[in-house]
C-alpha cells in the first residue's frame, strides 16, 4: 500500500509492505504512477545502489529511479528481480522509453524513516518537486 501526501513544493510518499524488499517495490510503483507517461519501446535496465543505512538505501533507490527518467526517458513498470543486503540494492528493472514527467528535483531526507514494524514494514520519503 501507498499513499501520497501533499506538501509545500514538496509530496511525502508513505509506504507499507510485509517484508523489506516490498517497500522497494512500492517505491517503484509509486514513483512510476507520478512520473510515468503511456507506453513505449520495452526496456530494461540493471540497478546498482549503495548506502550505510537501509533509509539512506531507499532515497539512492529512488535517485537513481528520477536519473534514469530523467537522462534516458525510462519510465520503470516492475521489478524482474532484487537483492538486498550489506547495504546494497541490485535491481533487474523493467519498463518503457517514454516522456516521463520532470517533476521530480531530488529525493530528500526530511522526516526520512525506514523501519521494521510487529506488522511488517513502514517507510515514508519526501520528494522535492
Amino acid at each position: 500500500m501507498f499513499r501520497w501526501v501533499e506538501h509545500t513544493a514538496e509530496l511525502e510518499l508513505e509506504l507499507e509492505a510485509p517484508d523489506e524488499a516490498a517497500i522497494f517495490g512500492q517505491a517503484l510503483t509509486a514513483v512510476a504512477e507520478l512520473i510515468g507517461d503511456g507506453s513505449g519501446p520495452h526496456l530494461t535496465h540493471e540497478v546498482e545502489v549503495e548506502a550505510d543505512e537501509p533509509d539512506r538505501l531507499l532515497v539512492e533507490w529512488l535517485s537513481e529511479l528520477v536519473y534514469l527518467a530523467e537522462t534516458e526517458q525510462f519510465v520503470p513498470e516492475r521489478i524482474a528481480s532484487l537483492e538486498l543486503g550489506d547495504g546494497r540494492l541490485r535491481a533487474t528493472v523493467e519498463g518503457h522509453r517514454g516522456e516521463p514527467s520532470q517533476l521530480v528535483k531530488a529525493i530528500t531526507l526530511h522526516r526520512l524513516e525506514l523501519r521494521q514494524l510487529d506488522d511488517g514494514w513502514r517507510a515514508r520519503v519526501v520528494l522535492d518537486v
